[in-house]
C-alpha cells in the first residue's frame, strides 16, 4: 500500500492478484459454494472466535474464505437504495486494530470486495493484499496513522473473485473510551472517485471560467447558484443572485419575460433553446441568447432549471447590419425596376421621393434643374442663386399644413450661394446636416419650409447631389423627425448610391424629352396647319402624341379641297418612330398632296405613292412601310370614293333622319344613327407591292359621318382589333353636341392598356354643297351641234345667275372643250355648271385618256384649245370618273374682264355657232 503524491493515479490491475499462493487463499469464483446444510453452523476463526454464518451479498456464489466455511447466497439488491450518487462512488467503512486485523467489516465494503464480514472480520487486512509490496505498504500506512493521526493513498486489494481492485483509502486514528485506539479506514472506488472529480473538474471549469453565463435555479425558481460571467452581465455579484428570483435581479420589463420562459421550462421539462432578447438595462445592454433546461436526479425528482446566456449582441448586429444592406440591396433593385422604363422626369422623381418613404427617412424631396424637367441642354457653367430649380418630387409620412409648406409638389426653389442647397449644387458633394444652426441654414434665412421643418420635429438631414454627365442636375433631400434615429455616414453613402442610379435615369429622361420634343415639333410643322372646311362637308380632327415612354410616330391626317367641291381625307401611319419616321411622314403627304392635285383617282394615286416608295423611304437600306386611306367625297352627286393600302377600314354612320329634315348645316348637332364598318379591299401597304389598289364608290346620305383613324385609336396588346373599332362605333352612334365633342368622345374611351402609340383621328359630316349654290347640268349627243348648243345654254345660265361679265370667256372655253369631247368622243357628253365662290365648268365624256397640253405651230389650225383654256382660266384640269373623264376649269367671279397672260392666242378664232 503506497500514498498517493505528485498526482499520480491509480491503476486498477485486470488480472488476477498476486501469484500461486494468493490463488489458493483466494479460491477462484468458478468453484461452486457448499450446499446450505454444510454451511448451517458457525465455522470457529482462525483465532478461536466464532464466526456467524455468511450473508450472501452482491447476487454471487459464495466462496469460502481458506479454513472458513461457505457463505449462503443473498438475494440480489438486498438492502441497496437506487438513485444516490453514493451509487456511483460506493464509500465502505472498515474498522483495523493496531495490528492490522479487522474488527469491523461494514456492508459498503463486503458490496465493494465481495467478502462478508464473517469470514474477514478477525483476520489481518493483509491477507487481502496479492504480493509483499503492498503489504508492506499497507503496514507503513498503519504505522503512519498511529503516529500522525490519518494516511490516504492508493490500494490494491483483491476481491471474492481474486480480481485487484484499486481503492481510495482514508486511515484515521481513532480511541475508544478505554483509550484503545483502533484504525478506521474509508475506502472508496478509485474509478469511480476519480470520474467523480474528473465531473467536477469540468464542472467548475465550465461554471466559472466559461464566456457564457450560467444560472442554476431551483424549483421555486431561486438561483442557487451562477457564474461570475452571468453576474457581470447582470452587474450584480454572484452572491446577490442565490436565494433570489430573477424578478428580484433584473429590471421588471426584461424579468417578466425571462420568468415566464423559466415557468414554461419548470412545468413541461421542454428545454428552451437559443431565444433572443433585448438585454435588460444593465451594466452590459445589447442582445442576449438565453437557454433552459430542466433538472433532475438520478431518480427522476426534479430539482429545479438550469440556464445559459450568451451576449450575442455582436451577432445581433452583425446579422442586423446584413439584414440591413440586404432591405438596402431589394430597395436599390426595386427603385431600380421602377425607373428602368420610365422616361418623364417628374415621374422618376415621384418615384425616388416614395421609395426612401418610410423606409429610409420620414420625408424625402427631389429637387431638379428645370432644365432637366424640360428636356433641355445642361447648363455649361456653374450654379448660383439664380438658377432655376423645380420640386418635382415630394413623398412623407404624414400631411398636414406644415408638410405642405415644406413640400409642396412643383414648388420653385430659392437658396443663396452659402446655405448647404447653394453648396452641394456648386461642389457636388453631399452633406449630412444636424443640430438647428445646420438645419437653418439649408437654402436662405427666413425660408417658410425651414420653419415648416422645425415644427414638424426634423431632427436629421441629407442634401444629396443628383448627377449625371458629371454635372449636378439637382438634389436629393431626405429628413428624419421625431424619435427616429439621425443619419449616420452608412446612410449618407446608401443615400449617394440611390442618387447616382436616380441621376441616370432623369438625364436619359432629359434626353428622351429633348429628342422627343424636337420629333414632335417636327411632325406638327409635318401636319396641316390649317385643315380646311370644303363645301358640303364639316371636318373634326385630333391627334394625339405616343405616351412619355414612346418616341413621336408617323401617324398623320389631311384634308385637300380637289375642284368641283370635291374633298380628298386623307389618313396614314408611317411604321417606325422618332424623328425619321416624323421626316419620312412629311415627305408621304407632300407626295400624297402633290399627286391629289392632279385630281387622280383614288386607286391611280396609291399606285403612284407606292412607285415613290424607295424615294420616300427613311435611308437607303430601309424600305418605306406605310398604311394609308384615301377617300374623295363629291357633295354634289353625294358620292364617296375609297380605297385603303393595308390600313384601318373606315367607318361609316348613317344618321337617324325623318322626311321633311332640312339641310344638314355646319355647327349643328349629331342625331345619332347606326354605324359600319366599310368592307374595302385591303389593299398592302405602301412598299410593299404585290396586290392592287381597288377603289369602291358609294352614295352616301346626307349628314352620313365617315371616321378615318390609325390603329392607335383601336388597337390593344390583349384584344382583337374589332373591339377596338365595335367601341369606336358605339361612341359614334351616339348624339352629340357637335362634330368637335364627339371627337373628344372618341379619345376619351381609349382604352388603358392600348399600344402607347400615336393617334390621328379624322371625323367628317358629308352633307350637301352649300345651300343655295346654283348648278346647272345638261347632257349632249356627240354630234357637232353640240358645240353651239352648249354655248347656248352656257349663255342663257350665266345671264339667269347675272353673271354676265363671264359669259364670253365661258362661252369660249366651254366650246373648245365640247368641240374636243365631240371630235374624239362617242357617247353623249356631260356639261355642269356650279356657282359658288368660283365659277366651275365640268365637261364629261365617256373617253378615259385625258387631254394633254401641246405647243402649236403658227401653221396648224389645231392644238390651241387646251392652251387656251390655260390661259383664260383660273385653274383647270381632269379627273377620271367612272369608266371616262371630266375636264373642268374654273372662272374668278371678281374680273369683270379676264386678262390674257400673253395677248391673244396666235392663229385663234372662235368658231361660229352651228344651228
Amino acid at each position: 500500500m503506497s500514498s498517493r503524491d505528485g498526482g499520480g493515479r491509480p491503476v486498477r490491475r485486470s488480472g488476477g492478484v498476486g501469484g500461486a499462493s494468493a490463488r489458493a487463499r483466494f479460491p477462484r469464483r468458478a468453484r461452486r459454494a457448499r450446499p446450505a446444510a454444510e454451511t448451517a453452523g458457525a465455522a470457529p476463526a482462525a483465532h478461536g472466535t466464532p464466526v456467524p454464518p455468511v450473508v450472501p451479498l452482491r447476487g454471487l456464489p459464495s466462496l469460502a474464505f481458506p479454513g472458513a466455511p461457505a457463505v449462503p447466497v443473498a438475494e440480489p439488491g438486498a438492502g441497496r437504495t437506487a438513485g444516490s450518487l453514493l451509487d456511483v462512488v460506493r464509500v465502505a467503512i472498515v474498522i483495523l486494530d493496531t495490528s492490522g486485523r479487522v474488527v469491523l467489516w461494514s456492508p459498503a465494503a463486503e458490496e465493494m470486495l465481495g467478502w462478508p464480514s464473517e469470514v474477514l472480520v478477525g483476520r489481518a487486512i493483509d491477507e487481502l493484499m496479492a504480493d509483499a509490496d503492498q503489504i508492506g505498504r499497507a503496514r507503513a500506512a498503519i504505522q503512519e496513522t498511529l503516529r500522525a493521526g490519518s494516511w490516504h493513498g492508493v490500494a490494491e486489494l483483491t476481491d471474492r473473485d481474486g480480481v485487484g481492485v484499486a481503492v481510495e483509502a482514508r486511515l484515521s486514528l481513532l480511541v475508544d473510551g478505554d483509550g484503545t485506539p483502533f484504525l478506521q479506514v474509508a475506502l472508496a472506488d478509485a474509478g469511480a472517485l476519480q470520474a467523480v472529480e474528473r465531473d467536477l473538474a469540468v464542472r467548475d471549469a465550465l461554471f466559472e471560467q466559461s464566456p457564457l453565463g450560467i444560472a442554476i435555479l431551483d424549483t421555486e425558481l431561486r438561483y442557487t447558484a451562477v457564474n461570475q460571467t452571468l453576474a457581470d452581465m447582470n452587474g450584480i455579484p454572484p452572491e446577490e443572485h442565490v436565494g433570489r428570483t430573477t424578478g428580484e435581479t433584473l429590471p421588471e420589463r426584461a424579468a417578466d419575460e425571462i420568468t415566464a420562459i423559466q415557468r414554461q421550462v419548470l412545468a413541461t421539462g421542454e428545454p428552451v433553446i437559443d431565444v433572443t432578447l433585448s438585454s435588460p438595462v444593465t451594466a452590459r445592454s445589447g442582445f442576449r441568447s438565453i437557454s433552459y433546461s430542466r433538472m433532475t436526479d438520478r431518480s427522476g425528482r426534479v430539482l429545479g432549471i438550469s440556464g445559459t446566456v450568451m451576449d450575442v449582441t455582436e451577432r445581433y448586429r452583425a446579422v442586423a447590419k446584413v439584414e440591413h444592406a440586404r432591405r438596402r440591396l431589394s430597395l436599390l433593385n426595386e427603385f431600380g425596376s421602377r425607373v428602368g422604363d420610365l422616361l418623364d422626369a417628374s415621374r422618376i422623381a415621384q418615384e425616388l421621393a416614395g421609395a426612401v418613404v418610410p423606409r429610409l427617412a420620414d420625408y424625402a424631396g427631389v429637387i431638379l434643374l428645370q432644365a432637366v424637367a424640360h428636356g433641355d441642354d445642361l447648363p455649361r457653367h456653374g450654379h448660383d442663386r439664380r438658377t432655376s430649380l423645380l420640386q418635382l418630387g415630394v413623398a412623407s409620412v404624414q400631411d398636414g399644413p406644415e408638410v405642405q409648406v415644406m413640400l409642396r409638389h412643383g414648388a420653385r426653389i430659392t437658396f443663396t450661394e452659402d446655405s448647404a442647397f447653394g453648396r452641394v449644387l456648386r461642389s457636388g458633394v453631399p452633406e449630412l446636416l444636424s443640430g438647428s444652426d445646420e438645419l437653418s441654414d439649408v437654402s436662405y434665412p427666413g425660408d417658410p419650409k425651414v420653419q415648416a421643418a422645425h415644427e414638424l420635429g426634423v431632427h436629421s438631414r441629407l442634401v444629396v447631389p443628383l448627377r449625371a454627365r458629371g454635372i449636378v442636375i439637382g438634389l436629393l433631400v431626405v429628413s428624419r423627425a421625431g424619435y427616429r434615429e439621425g443619419f449616420d455616414r452608412d446612410d449618407l453613402a446608401f443615400t449617394v448610391e440611390l442618387a447616382d442610379r436616380a441621376g441616370s435615369s432623369l438625364d436619359n429622361a432629359r434626353l428622351y424629352a429633348r429628342e422627343r420634343s424636337a420629333a414632335l415639333t417636327l411632325q406638327r410643322t409635318l401636319l396641316p396647319q390649317q385643315v380646311p372646311q370644303p363645301t358640303g362637308v364639316e371636318v373634326a380632327y385630333r391627334y394625339v402624341p405616343g405616351s412619355s415612354g414612346t418616341e413621336v410616330g408617323g401617324d398623320w391626317f389631311d384634308v385637300i379641297p380637289l375642284p368641283g367641291d370635291r374633298t380628298a381625307m386623307v389618313v396614314g401611319d408611317v411604321m417606325g418612330h422618332g424623328l425619321r419616321a416624323a421626316a419620312t411622314m412629311g415627305r408621304l403627304r407632300t407626295a400624297v398632296r402633290v399627286l391629289a392635285a392632279l385630281d387622280l383617282p383614288p386607286d391611280v394615286l396609291l399606285r403612284h405613292v407606292h412607285e415613290l416608295a424607295d424615294d420616300l423611304a427613311q435611308g437607303p437600306d430601309e424600305a418605306l412601310l406605310a398604311t394609308c386611306v384615301y377617300a374623295v367625297f363629291d357633295p354634289v352627286r353625294r358620292r364617296l370614293t375609297v380605297t385603303k393600302a393595308g390600313h384601318i377600314p373606315p367607318v361609316l354612320v348613317v344618321p337617324k333622319r325623318e322626311e321633311g329634315d332640312g339641310p344638314v348645316r355646319t355647327g349643328s348637332p349629331l342625331p345619332g344613327g347606326v354605324g359600319q364598318v366599310l368592307d374595302l379591299p385591303s389593299g398592302a401597304p405602301l412598299g410593299v407591292g404585290g396586290v392592287p389598289f381597288e377603289s369602291v364608290e358609294l352614295e352616301i346620305p346626307e349628314g352620313t359621318l365617315l371616321a378615318l383613324c390609325t390603329d392607335g385609336l383601336v388597337e390593344s396588346r390583349d384584344k382583337d382589333l374589332d373591339v377596338g373599332l365595335g367601341r369606336l362605333i358605339d361612341v359614334l352612334e351616339q348624339p352629340h353636341a357637335s362634330i368637335q365633342q364627339a371627337c373628344e368622345a372618341v379619345l376619351d374611351t381609349m382604352e388603358q392598356g392600348r399600344e402607347p402609340d400615336d393617334v390621328a383621328l379624322l371625323l367628317a359630316r358629308l352633307g350637301r354643297g352649300q345651300a343655295g349654290t346654283p348648278t346647272a347640268g345638261w347632257t349632249l349627243p356627240a354630234e357637232p351641234t353640240a358645240v353651239s348648243r352648249a354655248r347656248r345654254l352656257v349663255r342663257g345660265t350665266l345671264a339667269d345667275w347675272s353673271m354676265e361679265q363671264l359669259t364670253d370667256t365661258a362661252e369660249l372655253l366651254v366650246s373648245e372643250l365640247v368641240t374636243n369631247s365631240v371630235r374624239y368622243a362617242s357617247a353623249p357628253i356631260g356639261v355642269r355648271l356650279t356657282l359658288g365662290d368660283r365659277l366651275l365648268v365640268e365637261i364629261s365624256d365617256p373617253l378615259p385618256d385625258p387631254p394633254r397640253e401641246r405647243q402649236a405651230a403658227e401653221g396648224d389650225e389645231g392644238g390651241r384649245g387646251l392652251e387656251l383654256v390655260s390661259r383664260l382660266a383660273l385653274h383647270w384640269g381632269a379627273r377620271a370618273e367612272g369608266m371616262g373623264k371630266v375636264v373642268w376649269f374654273e372662272l374668278d367671279l371678281n374680273e369683270s374682264e379676264q386678262e390674257y397672260g400673253n395677248g391673244p392666242v396666235p392663229g385663234f378664232e372662235p368658231e361660229p355657232d352651228v344651228v
